[in-house]
């Protein structure tokens, strides 16, 4: 136990990258992701419900049966669905998204060499996760429905709040990229006096 304890301790640096790369997989992956249909429809009860995202669609999507009625299940082509969705924005709003989420992978991934771009990275990885989390609040389908069983509502998570509350470990993991970010900045400094 003695050689782990010291081999993590003075891996922390290493470790912390690790977690960068760990968050720019994640963002590239899901990110990159955006741009096909599948998973641009599947976002969209979740902007649809969200203050802070909804006026970036062209319809009053926050209308719960309008959205409802053109959801496709992923890996479904229903056409014209599909059409709804293309009028909506949707597509192009989620293409937004994407890019988005996969430059700021690269910020967090770019603060292993540089860490004041890391610090933004870091940062920007904690303020995602805040609107990201903020779904489980404006999303009704984060939570199991009332379908006649007796587990529904709060706590009881649906696969899509499972998907969300993740996020509490981005935004943990956006903060410690950026506390070293700032970390190595300061002892430059202190360095450099």
């Amino acid at each position: 136990m003695e050689k782990i304890t010291h081999f993590l301790a003075g891996s922390q640096r290493q470790l912390i990258n690790f977690v960068r790369i760990g968050i720019f997989i994640v963002m590239a992956w899901i990110g990159g992701l955006k741009a096909f249909q599948y998973e641009a429809d599947g976002i969209i009860p979740f902007v649809a419900n969200s203050p802070v995202m909804s006026f970036m669609l062209n319809k009053k999507v926050s209308d719960a049966d309008n959205y409802k009625l053109h959801k496709n299940k992923e890996g479904e082509v229903v056409p014209e669905n599909i059409e709804w969705h293309k009028a909506n924005g949707t597509y192009v709003f989620s293409y937004g998204l994407g890019t988005v989420i996969v430059v700021l992978g690269i910020l967090v991934l770019l603060g292993i060499w540089f860490p004041k771009i890391g610090i933004w990275g870091g940062m920007l990885t904690f303020g995602m996760s805040i609107v990201t989390l903020s779904f489980l609040i404006t999303t009704p389908e984060t939570w199991v429905p009332n379908l006649g069983g007796t587990d529904f509502g709060f706590p009881y998570l649906s696969a899509a709040g499972r998907l969300v509350i993740k996020d509490i470990i981005m935004m943990g993991a956006g903060l410690v990229v950026a506390s070293e970010s700032a970390k190595r900045i300061m002892s430059r400094r202190q360095a450099a006096e």
